[in-house]
């Protein structure tokens, strides 16, 4: 089993316009809700993937029997601590016009201690019977940046971690297997700019030497990099036929790597198929309906190139 744990869902509103102006009112040609937020986007992918998955989530709120109402439809397996905050929305604008996306972001709402209590001890329980752990997403406020250690600490297989900040830094000494921040995440997470490669790579290097195993590092529709104690490579994959929402883009890349794991796949060839699913990603409205029967063809595409 595959669990992907966070504290961050959220209920998302998709409205696509024919043209966004700011400061204006604008009128919705299509309006779409989904659940959404990192942790439910990877559960999703890796359900559609087909490796047995569940997501343990925090919930509250009138989102919770429209998010369970979706899930249950698709078939998806959760776990939910429930909260007296309620579950944030989040809104994303799609532009047909220029093509931009602008999206809306609430963040996480505190959460009270005993929550996070129990949200320890269900990590605990569900991460004894995984063979992978992707844990994912930004903190509710007012969370301790230690939080994602204890979780860490707690889990008995190989992680994927995508998040980042102090939260990233404290856990590299418990040697997860894979850190995933963008690029941007991981210069801030570092206190340092890292606009050519040769920084990015120093800053990842430094991830491997404290710990990580292997560090991913994505930069929106770029070439994606990835480095270990062996080497360095980039990964570019091949230009998107058609771009309709590239929202969950990462969390399918990070869905993906996990199932890849799970399979035994050699984390190069996880990350190609990664890309794969990534590249399907974006040509669909709703974040993480992937497809598996194409992925290894599509994955095919991807080149690699040691840097």
């Amino acid at each position: 089993m595959i669990l992907s744990a966070g504290l961050s869902p959220a209920w998302q509103q998709i409205l696509v316009l024919d043209a966004f102006r700011c400061g204006e009112v604008n009128r919705a040609r299509e309006v779409h809700w989904c659940t959404s937020g990192k942790v439910c986007n990877v559960g999703i992918a890796l359900h559609h993937l087909g490796g047995p998955c569940r997501i343990l989530s925090t919930l509250g709120g009138p989102a919770v029997p429209l998010i369970e109402r979706e899930l249950n439809a698709l078939g998806v397996p959760y776990r939910w601590v429930l909260t007296r905050s309620e579950t944030r929305i989040c809104t994303t604008i799609l532009d047909q016009v220029t093509g931009t996306i602008t999206e809306l972001v609430e963040n996480g709402r505190p959460l009270e201690p005993h929550e996070l209590d129990q949200f320890r001890s269900a990590y605990a329980e569900e991460a004894s019977h995984a063979d992978v752990v992707v844990l994912i997403g930004s903190l509710p406020a007012e969370t301790p940046p230690s939080f994602y250690r204890e979780l860490v600490q707690r889990t008995p297989c190989p992680a994927v971690l995508d998040f980042r900040g102090e939260g990233l830094l404290g856990v590299l000494d418990l040697k997860p297997y894979v850190v995933k921040p963008n690029r941007e995440e991981l210069a801030r997470t570092m206190g340092r700019p890292l606009e050519s490669d040769e920084s990015l790579l120093e800053a990842m290097r430094e991830l491997n030497r404290r710990g990580a195993a292997w560090v991913v590092v994505t930069e929106g529709p770029g070439p994606v990099f990835v480095a270990s104690a062996q080497g360095a490579w980039r990964l570019y994959p091949p230009p998107a036929r058609s771009l309709v929402n590239p929202i969950g883009s990462g969390d399918a890349l990070a869905a993906t790597i996990a199932w890849a794991t799970r399979a035994g796949r050699p984390l190069l060839d996880a990350v190609r198929l990664g890309l794969a699913a990534a590249g399907q990603n974006v040509r669909q409205l709703l974040p993480c309906r992937l497809d598996p029967r194409t992925l290894e063809e599509e994955a095919a595409a991807v080149r690699v190139e040691s840097f």
